[in-house]
């Protein structure tokens, strides 16, 4: 494994000095300015085999990101790109299968598995999506050895499809050298984003449910999660910050709007209990004029001699 300087990818005449930060624009007055626009911060270069593997850490308006290209003996070249946080988990994934392949028994020798005339399967694979590319790693085993091979697509966008993707091929015991190389730079060059300054969540209780409001950030924004949490299910929805405004005119419009309704029903019920006494207490009025029960009988009983 080497540091090399900047130019790997760059194809002709980058011969600039190493951290110079850019291929061979070759110039430092006034219309050096113009600087490219992609900027090489830093190299590595590892040979596994007949192969050679290109770590370069670049940067342009978007931030930094790492580019991976194999070359091959016949100079046949296969890059991926990785933004820095997506480096980070492919490194911890690298660990993952170096584990795995040092637990791995002695390859089946070619003769046995054309013998069991039977495709051969991943030993282990892993699936990687972060914005719109994603990475398939498998850990496969052919007449040459086991290697890791790593696949790259790229959504285009709604309607156009993915590319047909890169690949690249790791050949399985020079692995650790390749994470250790990849761990270096994110050491020296990755960035830390420092988290979002976000509202603490909240929660209320309504009988026997309890609502959780925990805002959030993701690459597409800021959004807040409101969950409906009772002791046997739990359900959420997911708010963007761009409509909370408008979520909330709406939750105030009806609220006026069913106190309004209450209100009518509390008045009709008022009213309907204003009405209802007076039929009874005229009955219990007449029923006192009549005098008590009884009262007639004794009036019509003859007297006794």
């Amino acid at each position: 494994m080497a540091d090399r300087d900047s130019g790997s990818e760059q194809g002709g005449g980058g011969g600039g000095a190493p951290g110079a930060g850019g291929s061979g624009s070759g110039g430092g007055g006034p219309g050096g300015g113009l600087q490219h626009e992609t900027q090489e911060l830093a190299s590595k270069r590892v040979d596994i085999q007949n192969k050679r593997f290109y770590l370069d850490v670049k940067q342009n308006a978007k931030g930094r990101f790492l580019k991976i290209a194999e070359v091959g003996a016949g100079g046949n070249k296969s890059r991926l790109t990785l933004s820095m946080s997506v480096a980070v988990e492919f490194r911890d994934y690298l660990g993952d299968f170096i584990e795995h392949y040092a637990q791995l028994g002695p390859s089946q020798p070619p003769e046995l598995a054309q013998a069991a005339d039977e495709p051969r399967r991943a030993l282990k694979s892993e699936f990687l999506v972060r914005e719109n590319r994603k990475y398939y790693m498998d850990l496969k085993e052919n007449q040459r050895g086991r290697f890791l091979r790593i696949r790259q697509t790229v959504n285009r966008g709604p309607g156009l499809g993915s590319t047909q993707g890169q690949t690249i091929a790791l050949p399985a015991q020079g692995l650790i050298e390749f994470r250790d190389a990849l761990a270096k730079l994110i050491d020296d060059y990755g960035v830390e984003e420092e988290p979002a300054e976000l509202p603490e969540g909240t929660s209320l209780t309504v009988d026997n449910k309890r609502f959780f409001f925990d805002v959030g950030s993701n690459k597409y924004g800021v959004f807040m999660r409101v969950s409906e949490v009772k002791p046997t299910y739990r359900n959420s929805i997911t708010v963007p910050y761009k409509v909370w405004a408008k979520f909330g005119h709406t939750f105030c419009k009806y609220s006026e709007e069913m106190k309004k309704i209450q209100e009518k029903q509390r008045d009709k019920r008022a009213a309907a209990a204003a009405s209802g006494p007076e039929p009874q207490a005229e009955t219990e009025s007449s029923a006192a004029a009549a005098g008590p029960p009884g009262a007639l009988l004794q009036a019509d009983e003859p007297e006794e001699d």
